[in-house]
């Protein structure tokens, strides 16, 4: 079998890492080949080295046998490479079909042809059984079919080898059982495809061959059938990985967080309808449901972020249902937002500036003269970015140049950081590797042991199951019911996911 792509011995530095350390990468035509490892491992940077966007220091690229020299993007779409990133680059305000053929719009002169355009985005849709409508605006879809625009996008332009960085990191369950369908359609219509991703499940699924990388270095190119789920993780981590923490017996007899009949309905729709629940000292309290449910809307509500519309919230027996996002922070709740870059960074900040957000006016941080007391700011900086293994490790980097598990770890390390009573984590571990999901895990888990609260919220279940003491199964704003996580399976949580009440499920 030919190979579609060769790199051969490829090295990118930049000024304060070494990204890619002589790594070479063969995929064979017509394959899916995953390519993982940890947050930090180099992936992304030898991705778009391939596409153009970086020049490699070092090493050298052959596609479909014929050496290349990319020296930006467009060098690569004109020899049949996309790719498709991690955070959709669409605007919302324009059609499906728009989207695609911009930059490559048909007409004559400056005219642009919009029912030619949107013809030609339908041919291929029909060319390759992805179902989209070219008329309908991007701000109306969802995540799932935006995804699926850029790989449209993608084979408008006549890409036959497809790069998807993350592809599943922002999807539900069901939206990624239908990009494999895609992907494996794509395959067998001839095209390569690339993907970048964290999740082990997933390449065993999609993928034909898989490679390793490790600090920037290759460590093994192996096929789906040679391999398994813990050999890889071994491979990745350098080390077997055990997730869901261990947890202690502890005393969880204090009432820490209760919601008595809270509802909420932010521009006109009933996200919370009615929930009252209670969360103890020492506890986790897992929330369920599937995507929509109102997971999202009950952290942020516990957080500050919307406003409790009916009911009341009380925190360590305080009244807090009108408090402020930094009154509930410094009165001991942290959050950890599930959109990273909405809520939880400035990315134009560095790891340090983003380090210490909310935390700016605390007396540890301020000097004799109302200003800045920057050595301990320093210090508070490095010590973070060691204890949560921040990489790469340099407090002045900004933030938008670390990748998606490392911002989440500045966020967690910022978070728990404050030593809050209260962990409100929507998300925690989305678009993270196995290793800082291990790290993850690890910490919430910590926390409770030591007599403090979490409210997780997570679309994955095995980790609600993983990690809760009780879970709490939501649908369609509603709670549904709580259950005892030791006894609770996941034929009753799936079933109460979908509006059967716990008495229907046997509970």
């Amino acid at each position: 079998m030919k190979y579609a792509v060769e790199m051969r011995e490829v090295s990118k530095r930049f000024p304060s890492v070494l990204a890619n350390d002589r790594v070479s990468l063969c995929v064979k035509s017509g394959t899916i080949h995953a390519i993982i490892g940890e947050n930090g491992a180099g992936k992304t940077t030898l991705m778009n080295v391939l596409y153009g966007l970086y020049e490699p220091d070092h090493g050298e690229i052959l596609i479909k046998g014929t050496p290349v020299s990319f020296h930006s993007a467009m060098d690569a779409i004109r020899q049949g490479i996309g790719m498709v990133h991690q955070h959709f680059m669409l605007i919302s305000r324009l059609s499906i079909a728009d989207n695609i053929v911009l930059g490559a719009e048909p007409g004559r002169g400056l005219r642009y042809d919009r029912r030619q355009a949107e013809e030609g985005v339908l041919k291929v849709c029909q060319s390759y059984g992805i179902a989209l409508d070219p008329r309908a605006l991007v701000q109306d879809i969802s995540l799932g079919m935006q995804q699926r625009v850029e790989i449209v996008k993608t084979l408008y332009r006549g890409a036959d080898i497809i790069i998807l960085d993350e592809p599943t990191a922002v999807l539900t369950p069901q939206e990624i059982d239908d990009l494999g369908r895609v992907l494996k359609g794509l395959k067998d219509r001839g095209k390569t495809i690339l993907i970048i991703t964290h999740k082990l499940e997933e390449v065993m699924d999609f993928s034909d061959e898989i490679t390793v990388l490790r600090a920037g270095r290759h460590v093994v190119t192996l096929r789906k059938e040679d391999t398994s789920i813990p050999e890889l993780t071994a491979y990745m981590v350098g080390r077997e990985v055990h997730l869901g923490g261990c947890k202690a017996s502890v005393d969880n007899s204090q009432v820490m967080l209760e919601l008595n009949h809270v509802s909420c309905h932010p521009e006109g729709r009933q996200a919370l309808q009615d929930i009252s629940l209670t969360l103890h000292s020492g506890e986790i309290l897992g929330i369920a449901g599937i995507d929509g449910s109102g997971q999202t809307e009950l952290t942020e509500l516990v957080a500050g972020v919307l406003p409790c519309q009916e009911g009341q919230v009380t925190f360590l027996g305080q009244d807090i249902t009108s408090s402020s996002v930094s009154k509930r922070k410094a009165g001991g709740i942290g959050f950890i937002a599930q959109d990273r870059h909405r809520h939880g960074l400035i990315l134009d900040f560095s790891v340090e500036e983003n380090l210490l957000l909310g935390m700016q006016r605390r007396d540890a941080f301020i000097s004799r003269r109302f200003l800045r007391n920057n050595s301990q700011i320093r210090s508070m900086a490095e010590t973070r970015i060691r204890d949560y293994d921040i990489r790469p490790p340099l407090r002045a980097s900004q933030a938008a140049t670390l990748s998606g598990g490392n911002q989440q770890k500045i966020i967690i390390a910022r978070e728990m950081g404050a030593e809050p009573a209260l962990i409100v984590a929507d998300q925690p571990t989305r678009g993270v590797d196995v290793g800082a999901i291990e790290f993850i895990h690890n910490t919430l888990v910590e926390h409770r042991n030591r007599g403090g609260g979490v409210l997780l919220a997570s679309l994955e279940l095995d980790e609600v199951m993983m990690l809760s003491d009780r879970i709490a199964v939501m649908y369609s704003g509603r709670l549904i019911g709580i259950l005892d996580a030791r006894t609770a399976t996941r034929e009753q949580i799936g079933l109460m996911m979908v509006g059967r009440r716990p008495e229907e499920v046997g509970v």
